[in-house]
């Protein structure tokens, strides 16, 4: 890991159905996060484009394709580390996975996370979701080791399943990403306390990129975007009607003081999934 406290970001936005001006408020986004001084900058899920879940297989793109290309640029453009949120990706049976991905400062494709846990829920007559009516669920935990520490990656919803970060969390990660489009009814209610929890129990910083507003599937957006350091405390946190450049510090050494100070994560005695 980076042996220096560095920047790190969280981009939020209304993304809508227009790529086009979606990727100019990304850049926009992205461009004063790096003037800031951030090295590690995160977008939402789905940023670059948000729109009838029924138009998703229409819109879903090969990686690497023209979406991939034009979010690369951004990486190299402003010489940072860029989760780029999510975007369609094409799959191969009319469906589309979720991915997310993770470009090095020369804009060359580092990681390709495609998301694993579906949003299937019917909470109230506001929020009823069939993610995967069009989209197909991934099966592999993506950690990538970088210049700045080994980041884990994950989306959205993957944020109420522990065993995968406790995975993420085995395996090395130091940085937890998570970029997503948590909605309003359940982002109120337990967003806050599962992004701390994942970064306590893990001991790791927490990235969480969260879109906002109402989008045109008909779900309104929490956002209220988090940095969350290892011991649990939001040291960063945006408001829930506007865009947002959320900037924040990793420190390594208070990780690894917090990681010395209590090893949980040496203590532990079940594999994940275990009884």
């Amino acid at each position: 890991m980076e042996a220096n406290p560095y920047g790190v970001a969280a981009l939020q936005l209304c993304a809508t159905a227009d790529k086009d001006a979606n990727l100019a408020v990304i850049e926009e986004l992205a461009g004063r996060a790096a003037a800031r001084g951030a090295r590690l900058v995160v977008a939402p899920e789905v940023c670059l484009w948000r729109g009838p879940q029924a138009q998703e297989p229409q819109i879903a793109e090969p990686i690497p394709g023209d979406s991939s290309a034009r979010l690369s640029t951004i990486a190299a453009r402003f010489a940072i580390h860029f989760v780029a949120g999510s975007i369609l990706e094409r799959g191969p049976d009319g469906r589309c996975y979720n991915t997310s991905l993770l470009f090095a400062p020369d804009g060359s494709l580092r990681a390709s996370y495609r998301k694993i846990h579906l949003f299937d829920v019917d909470i109230s007559a506001e929020v009823s979701v069939r993610e995967s009516d069009t989209r197909i669920a991934g099966d592999t935990p993506v950690l990538a080791a970088t210049e700045l520490g080994a980041i884990g990656m994950s989306i959205c919803y993957d944020l109420r399943f522990p065993e995968l970060y406790r995975e993420l969390a085995r395996a090395g990660a130091q940085i937890l990403v998570v970029p997503s489009a948590f909605t309003l009814t359940t982002g109120a209610a337990h967003w806050e306390v599962l992004l701390r929890a994942r970064a306590i129990e893990n001991q790791c910083y927490v990235i969480a990129a969260n879109q906002y507003g109402a989008g045109m599937a008909g779900i309104t957006n929490y956002g209220n975007s988090m940095i969350v350091d290892p011991w649990g405390t939001v040291i960063a946190r945006a408001g829930s009607d506007r865009n947002e450049v959320l900037v924040a510090e990793v420190d390594p050494s208070h990780l690894a003081r917090v990681r010395t100070m209590l090893p949980a994560l040496k203590h532990v005695r079940l594999a994940a999934g275990g009884a």
